[in-house]
């Protein structure tokens, strides 16, 4: 899994601003995210270069969760202070996994026969980190209502 996940790691590593650049083109333009227009643009890319550079940290952590944990509430936080419903939070962050792979997967020769397995393993792995940043969110959301 470590070579594949490597690759991924280097994509994410090399070509973030890039990634994140599109990110917040998406965003911006998308119908269920319409909050993200009352931000400025560099606020904007500046959030998701730092999850990605984030979901490095986070991907090879020996305790993840603890990772996940801390910089989900943080953007929790952030959404809140900024306004940005829970549901285009979320949708926000879904599109941000979403670029990722999709940016991943446009860079020939990503994946060969012979990296399925760990290709497998890697998009586990990784959507097991947007699954618990997901709930760390909802909870987060929750406690800042509650006051």
């Amino acid at each position: 899994m470590k070579v594949f996940a490597d690759r991924l790691i280097n994509v994410l590593e090399k070509h973030r601003r890039e990634i994140a650049q599109q990110w917040c083109k998406a965003v911006r333009q998308n119908p269920r995210t319409p909050s993200f227009n009352n931000s400025s643009e560099e606020e904007i890319l500046s959030r998701a270069d730092s999850f990605y550079k984030n979901v490095i940290k986070m991907y090879y952590s020996e305790k993840p969760y603890t990772e996940v944990r801390k910089y989900f509430s943080e953007y929790a936080d952030l959404s809140y202070n900024n306004k940005i419903p829970l549901h285009e939070t979320l949708y926000a962050l879904i599109m941000m996994r979403r670029h990722m792979w999709l940016y991943a997967d446009f860079q020939a020769p990503f994946l060969s026969a012979m990296d399925h397995r760990q290709a497998v393993e890697t998009l586990n792995k990784t959507i097991r980190i947007f699954d618990h940043g997901i709930y760390i969110i909802t909870r987060r959301y929750g406690e800042l209502e509650k006051g």
